[in-house]
């Protein structure tokens, strides 16, 4: 980068932008790091929000202990969001209405749940995304009986088996014809649902969300489109999130349309076309297997964008292993992994079944791009080879 860099400026103090500030450091970078968020909140891990937090399990989440950003030299500025950016100057704005200068801005803001258009705003209704979102689930379940989840995407799925521990009836709603459906197809999602059913969950599948029932500004129950009623004293809207970039409007960055799941548009070291400006994490759209720019919502993505940004911000060689896409999900007693990409398959083989236990092997033109299992651990990470080598053919495994 011809600009020196004597401040990198991460906006959005998750998981992908704590991770970018840590490789940053790793890599030698001595200048001043800032990692600004909008919540009152250290960085903080998300997958326990919908399992152990909400449970009342553990209350502890946090990434890192407050001394190691005052050990790395790393400014947390908390509580404070973005509102715009001007790339010229090199200044983000922000929402006490001051503003911050920059020589590198790393946008790492993730994303904010989806919400259902015309439903009221009455108790009893959550969404799960933040700290904030998952304590107030957390204090509503001592007191709710009946659950009814929107969505059977993974974190619809992990909640309703939080739910069902603590005793709750849960019904599942989802438009599609299976639970997670969108990630794994029908034919998994067939052996997911069981898992469910087994346990107790109501599945209704292929159908949608009229309105809520309410009485004295509390929820009552959920009106299907089929014109029935599901009672319910807790409802959860766990239909997707949307990437956070509307503080970019105006911007000059370059965005992925909402069609194509928008997102910032970057390069596969998360340079995006405007200098000084990269994109990390659930808010970027990266080059894709798939042939496009796609964004890629898991845990594990984010580490490893985080150091091949890095290392291209430092400009060092960047890191040669092959990456091979990684999902769980832990739903019961199942550990349900996914390796590779299932969404580029035309054909799914159902390798083993049993019960809770399952093995999948998704194939493109005969030849293998994802294996999901449950209860599998040591047979979906023995694919792993296999999958780099089709995915990447002209790469080296690391």
């Amino acid at each position: 980068m011809s600009h020196s860099v004597e401040h990198v400026l991460i906006v959005g103090a998750g998981l992908a932008g704590l991770r970018t500030a840590e490789e940053l450091r790793r890599g030698g970078y001595t200048g001043e790091l800032t990692l600004l968020g909008d919540e009152n909140r250290a960085p903080y891990d998300r997958p326990p929000l919908s399992k152990q937090y909400v449970r009342g399990e553990t209350d502890d989440t946090a990434l890192r202990p407050a001394e190691f950003f005052t050990e790395q030299h790393i400014r947390l500025r908390l509580g404070v969001g973005a509102t715009g950016v001007d790339t010229a100057a090199r200044r983000v704005r922000l929402s006490d209405g001051s503003e911050v200068g920059y020589d590198a801005l790393v946008i790492a803001t993730g994303l904010r749940p989806r919400r259902i258009p015309g439903l009221p705003e009455v108790s009893g209704v959550h969404v799960l995304r933040s700290h904030s979102d998952a304590h107030a689930l957390r204090e509503h379940l001592g007191s709710a009986r009946k659950a009814v989840i929107v969505g059977a995407g993974f974190i619809g799925c992990e909640l309703a088996a939080s739910f069902r521990s603590r005793g709750l009836t849960v019904t599942i709603v989802e438009p599609q014809p299976t639970p997670l459906f969108a990630a794994l197809g029908e034919q998994v999602g067939a052996l997911v649902a069981r898992l469910h059913e087994t346990e107790g969950v109501e599945l209704r599948c292929g159908i949608g969300v009229e309105s809520l029932v309410t009485e004295e500004d509390s929820v009552r129950g959920v009106q299907l489109t089929d014109g029935s009623v599901i009672d319910a004293d807790l409802v959860v809207i766990g239909i997707g999130s949307v990437p956070v970039t509307d503080w970019l409007d105006d911007s000059g960055i370059p965005l992925a349309a909402p069609a194509e799941g928008g997102g910032v548009l970057a390069d596969d070291t998360g340079r995006t076309g405007v200098p000084g400006v990269w994109a990390v994490g659930d808010v970027a759209a990266w080059p894709h297997a798939s042939g496009r720019n796609k964004r890629v919502e898991h845990w594990t993505n984010a580490g490893e964008q985080a150091q091949l940004l890095a290392a291209a911000l430092l400009g060092a060689d960047r890191s040669t292993e092959v990456q091979v896409p990684y999902v769980w999900s832990d739903q019961y007693d199942m550990k349900i992994q996914v390796l590779g990409i299932p969404a580029l398959a035309d054909e799914v083989q159902i390798v083993e079944d049993k019960g809770r236990k399952f093995l999948a092997r998704y194939l493109r033109g005969g030849e293998l791009v994802a294996v999901v299992g449950a209860g599998m651990a040591g047979k979906v990470m023995k694919a792993r080879a296999q999958l780099a080598a089709t995915l990447h053919p002209s790469a080296t495994v690391g």
